[in-house]
């Protein structure tokens, strides 16, 4: 009886060990070390709004406060005609100097570690495409989008602007109007207004609007009723 009850002493202390081990390892496998960069459950659900952190390379993009007092001053009308209309009428990429054109320049201001050959082509970077959220390290998957699109332009006014303007238009790195973005997101979004087009990623949409309504108050140009509605919508998700 005796070497009974040691044997079965020795069994439960085993299993208790064992229990201990493998609680420990659930652990060690659900919690994530310490500095891991992974946000937690309730930074993941804020990320539908606010001003995004990467609107700092654009140019001259307003506070929110400002974009909505610009668009209150929007002329709003329906789109014009789109007869005439053709990308050769707003030449781009121009020069920029230093064999860059305004691609490449866009290309080394949204990325980081831009290195370009003495063409001024970029051959290596990193670069995120804000729209989407995806990371480039090719230049070549990358487009650079122009946030009112030119034939959106043309119908909302560039139509009766000279050929000077439309080309400081197409090439202008002084607003928020040029962006390196994923091809993909380029061409999904065409020549649409933000009315039928927003960027995947909602947390853009802030940054977004608030920089189509600066190009649109700089250039004169108007909007619909169905993008002022849809403008206002986007605003709305800029923090107070």
């Amino acid at each position: 009886m005796t070497s009974r009850q040691n044997w079965w002493r020795r069994g439960l202390a085993a299993g208790v060990v064992l229990l201990v081990a493998g609680c420990a390892a659930i652990e060690d496998a659900t919690t994530p070390e310490p500095g891991d960069g992974k946000p937690s459950a309730s930074a993941s659900a804020g990320a539908g709004g606010g001003a995004a952190a990467d609107d700092t390379n654009l140019p001259g993009i307003p506070s929110a406060g400002q974009a909505r007092e610009e668009l209150a001053g929007l002329k709003v009308a329906p789109h014009g005609s789109m007869s005439g209309y053709s990308r050769a009428k707003f030449p781009h990429w121009a020069a920029q100097g230093e064999s860059c054109d305004t691609r490449e320049t866009v290309l080394e201001r949204d990325g980081t570690d831009v290195e370009r050959d003495p063409q001024c082509r970029a051959v290596s970077g990193k670069w995120t495409s804000v729209y989407d959220d995806e990371e480039f390290s090719e230049a070549r998957d990358l487009d650079i989008d122009h946030m009112v699109p030119l034939a959106n332009a043309w119908r909302s006014g560039a139509r009766s602007w000279t050929q000077e303007k439309r080309k400081e238009f197409a090439n202008d790195l002084t607003r928020p109007q040029l962006l390196a973005v994923s091809a993909s997101s380029n061409r999904s979004k065409g020549d649409q207004g933000p009315d039928e087009w927003q960027p995947p990623s909602k947390a853009y949409w802030c940054t977004y609007s608030r920089a189509w309504v600066s190009v649109k108050a700089s250039y004169e140009l108007s909007v619909t009723e169905a993008e002022k509605g849809m403008l206002t919508e986007m605003l709305d998700t800029c923090n107070p």
